[in-house]
């Protein structure tokens, strides 16, 4: 693969130019522009830096913070297979709370709804309960 422009590098993660910056403010993505033109130069991206920059979404859309992807990262290069484990196993359990507070949620509201389509007259169950919260 050629080298990629910063723009074609954010394509290819589907983020904006802005975002490819902002990791690599946070250290997350190299800047591979020398140390003396860091105020001006064009970066030049391969391969690698698009496959970090998708284990990055990646690691994002399965709700890992910016800091929790850092230490997967480290990990990787380390090989702590157990952390790496152990985040998982608490990464899921933060999605089955979610998950069950959504249902709750879901659950309320379709009763919310039931009630507003029952009730012919006076004040809608829905606009009501959430006027009392």
């Amino acid at each position: 693969m050629t080298a990629m422009t910063i723009s074609q590098l954010a394509r290819s993660g589907d983020v904006g130019v802005e975002t490819v910056r902002y990791y690599q403010r946070r250290g997350l993505l190299a800047d591979p522009r020398p140390q003396k033109s860091r105020t001006s130069g064009t970066r030049h991206y391969g391969e690698d830096e698009a496959r970090r920059l998708r284990f990055i979404r990646s690691a994002q859309n399965a709700g890992f913070t910016l800091e929790e992807i850092r230490e997967l990262l480290d990990l990787d290069s380390n090989g702590d297979r157990a952390r790496a484990r152990e985040m998982a196993t608490a990464r899921i359990e933060a999605l089955d709370a979610r998950i069950a507070e959504l249902q709750r949620a879901r659950q309320a509201l379709a009763s919310l709804a039931r009630d507003c389509a029952a009730a012919k007259k006076g004040p809608c169950p829905i606009i009501a309960s959430f006027e009392a919260c």
